[in-house]
């Protein structure tokens, strides 16, 4: 870790301890939470569920206010949502939105900005913004600072880089920044099938997986599915020479270290990988960590370490948004309304991040995450790498048609993995079937020349 790294966290620490203290809703306004009706969080079921739970039942303890809890698959829980926001009246008080859709909830009008419930909330200054995709302008359709507060951060699912902390110390290895040291030191520990180099999502998932794994190699290679979104052109850009050198690079990268079946691995045949001691790497999001060091689930307790996604020897690196978000329906009384914003009001507060950290997921304030005392207890290991990487933080599109889009990447990175597709061919059919789905919708948009 650089020392530039380490007096910046000291920097924030400094600084939160004074700006949480300042908060109307610090520590010690917990005890003062409104009363307030019971309501309904519509949420699925993930491996950061239990932490949420738990500081859920925190709440209720502290306030004496009634949460329900309406669990679900992740597909269920999207259809649940979109039902329920499309209804004369909703049914959820409050959606834990995945980034990957919450789009269609802002651009279809579906929630309340949050000052219109209450004029006076202020999104804590240490709540990590993600790439500002709480904030929406709904006259650019971007996400700007400046546009109206549409949610309040409630997950910061990113990928990091977990390896086998144990085996780096025999082999006397590095910790990467860039892919190709990534590489390296994955083929030295390359063994199998007693243990993969490096295990990689490169199954078709619901809603993505192979995407999702293969987004950080092209934002750090310098390739991008859109040309500018944010300055409303979306010519489609992933045919570029930067896409195919990140896709031949992860391609490599199972080949030469990877898993045989590499096609086949969705993210619980990765989590099963790394516990069961057959993978020296894989990227994942924090919320399997507990799973890690967890002796009734886990091989490898206290194996583990974590770190910020490499990047490219040209570009930084970009771990990927997969986060989720709290949003208010408009549909639903304004009592359940400022019940959920009473939820969310605690939620933000240092303490109540402190107790959802405690719960097992990951807290969504800065000055906790790079609290350096925390990081010193072996159970956080993983939060200098967390917190570093906020900094880093891409959102993969804001379009409402990113379901669509996340399809077809699925499909046809997919068949590039497995040998079905060349790369060129593979990145040319993203680009045209991505294409068909931004003129259908309307947008501005186009194509470069072909691979």
């Amino acid at each position: 870790m650089s020392q530039e790294f380490k007096r910046r966290d000291v920097i924030i620490t400094a600084v939160a301890a004074g700006a949480v203290a300042a908060m109307p809703w610090a520590p010690g306004a917990n005890a003062q939470a409104a009363k307030a009706a019971p309501f309904t969080i519509v949420i699925n079921n993930s491996p950061w569920f239990d932490g949420f739970r738990g500081v859920v039942e925190a709440y209720e303890k502290e306030t004496g206010n009634k949460v329900n809890l309406d669990v679900n698959p992740f597909g269920g829980s999207l259809e649940k949502q979109r039902a329920s926001v499309r209804a004369r009246d909703g049914q959820f008080d409050l959606l834990i939105m995945n980034g990957l859709y919450y789009q269609e909830m802002y651009h279809g009008g579906f929630l309340t900005p949050i000052n219109e419930i209450d004029p006076s909330f202020r999104l804590d200054p240490q709540m990590i913004r993600y790439d500002n995709t709480v904030f929406w302008d709904e006259a650019t359709k971007t996400h700007s600072p400046t546009g109206k507060l549409m949610s309040v951060p409630v997950n910061g699912n990113i990928p990091l880089l977990l390896y086998r902390a144990d085996l780096y110390a025999e082999h006397k290895l590095k910790v990467p920044e860039t892919w190709d040291e990534l590489l390296a030191n994955a083929k030295k520990l390359h063994n199998p099938p007693r243990m993969y180099g490096i295990v990689q999502r490169g199954a078709r998932g619901a809603p993505n997986d192979i995407s999702y794994d293969w987004w950080p190699y092209l934002y750090s290679h310098g390739g991008k599915l859109f040309r500018d979104e944010p300055k409303g052109d979306y010519t489609i850009t992933i045919n570029s020479p930067e896409g195919k050198a990140a896709l031949d690079f992860y391609i490599r990268m199972a080949k030469e270290a990877g898993h045989p079946q590499t096609g086949g691995l969705a993210q619980a045949q990765i989590i099963q990988n790394l516990a069961t001691g057959r993978a020296a790497h894989a990227l994942l999001v924090i919320a399997a960590w507990s799973q890690m060091d967890d002796p009734s689930k886990s091989a490898v307790v206290g194996k583990l370490n974590a770190a910020r996604v490499p990047g490219s020897a040209k570009g930084r690196p970009a771990p990927v948004l997969g986060h989720w978000l709290g949003g208010i329906p408009k549909n639903v009384p304004k009592p359940r309304q400022e019940a959920a914003l009473t939820f969310l009001k605690w939620f933000q507060t240092r303490d109540a991040q402190m107790k959802y950290l405690a719960a097992g997921a990951p807290p969504v304030r800065q000055d906790v995450l790079s609290d350096q005392n925390l990081w010193k207890e072996p159970k956080n290991r993983w939060m200098p790498a967390m917190a570093q990487s906020s900094d880093f933080v891409q959102l993969m599109w804001s379009v409402p048609e990113g379901s669509q889009i996340g399809d077809v990447l699925e499909l046809r990175l997919n068949q590039a993995v497995i040998g079905e597709l060349t790369t060129d061919k593979a990145l040319n059919m993203i680009a045209d079937e991505c294409h068909a789905i931004m003129q259908r919708a309307g947008y501005k948009t186009g194509k470069i020349a072909a691979l």
